[in-house]
């Protein structure tokens, strides 16, 4: 209802101003091995927040280089991880997490895994939300969580304040784990038809932008002006040679000890195991036919035809 009623208003040239915004409000929590949502009933908004939104492997670490980037106009060698914390894992608690966060002085940029309703959501912060086609994200998934040591496991599991059950190693074969993921939506992380609908469902607010990894990988430099734009930073076109090499693939390969949680210490061959392939497709050749088919069914399914076309071929999404 709200969307239509945006298109109305816009159509006839009426100020967003004018009219009331229906915000999303939150409803829920979501406690698990991963995360604590609550951390976001305390956190303080400034006027000029980023939030960095996902699935997970969907690109999230790509998009918060991108913007560390335009905002510390093309710096090398900037701690990403640091600087742009994940803030609803549940680890180091909140406790310590927030005053960190609050100590920030820099332009703040935050990543979140979160559906949207178990958020709260400000209309003072700006909203990047990167997806991937869910079979891209099981892929890479599935090599962040193989190579998952033992600092890993004991992190999640063994930190008091877990809820639920704990996570547990993969089983061998890839096409066994996708199944999995795919019969209990994102076990045995959360659910990714949730996460991508409820992201889909506010794509028309003023402060939202959906981004999708495969645009990304056609035209980085088109989705990075569209981005600072979207961002009201302005470019140094002086540094934009260097924005764009800090932003490719193989910069950050180099560099994935910045990226990667405590430098990737919770990974059987460190960061560079974090930041992996970057690739598209790899399941084509793995994946059988029928498994794709019921990927794709589900897809349709839970996300509706135009939102199900979106994840799969990456154009540009509009209200």
């Amino acid at each position: 209802m709200t969307q239509t009623i945006l298109r109305s208003l816009a159509d006839r040239d009426i100020p967003s101003d004018q009219f009331p915004i229906a915000w999303p409000q939150k409803t829920r929590e979501l406690q698990s091995h991963h995360f604590d949502s609550t951390i976001w009933n305390d956190f303080q908004f400034r006027d000029d927040d980023i939030i960095i939104g996902s699935y997970a492997k969907s690109g999230t670490t790509w998009t918060q280089q991108i913007v560390g980037q335009l905002i510390f106009k093309g710096a090398d060698d900037l701690p990403i991880a640091e600087l742009s914390p994940w803030l609803d894992l549940r680890i180091p608690p909140k406790d310590v997490k927030l005053p960190e966060v609050e100590a920030q002085t820099h332009r703040r940029f935050i990543k979140t895994h979160l559906p949207v309703d178990a958020l709260v959501f400000s209309p003072k912060a700006k909203y990047l939300y990167i997806a991937r086609d869910g079979r891209d994200v099981v892929w890479s998934l599935y090599n962040h969580h193989a190579n998952g040591n033992d600092a890993f496991y004991a992190a999640l599991n063994d930190t008091p304040g877990r809820v639920g059950p704990p996570i547990e190693k993969p089983p061998d074969s890839i096409l066994d784990y996708f199944r999995e993921w795919l019969a209990k939506d994102g076990y045995p992380f959360w659910s990714f038809w949730e996460n991508i609908k409820s992201w889909w469902d506010i794509r028309h607010l003023p402060n939202v932008k959906l981004l999708h990894y495969a645009n990304l990988k056609q035209d980085m430099p088109g989705q990075i002006r569209q981005i600072a734009e979207f961002l009201e930073i302005a470019i140094d076109e002086a540094q934009w040679p260097a924005i764009l090499e800090h932003c490719s693939f193989d910069y950050m390969k180099q560099h994935a000890s910045k990226s990667a949680p405590l430098g990737g210490v919770f990974w059987d061959g460190g960061a560079q195991t974090f930041v992996h392939k970057g690739t598209n497709g790899r399941w084509k050749d793995s994946l059988p036919a029928e498994d794709s088919q019921r990927y794709e069914t589900t897809a349709l399914q839970r996300l509706g035809a135009d939102c199900a076309q979106w994840l799969t071929a990456g154009y540009e999404a509009s209200p």
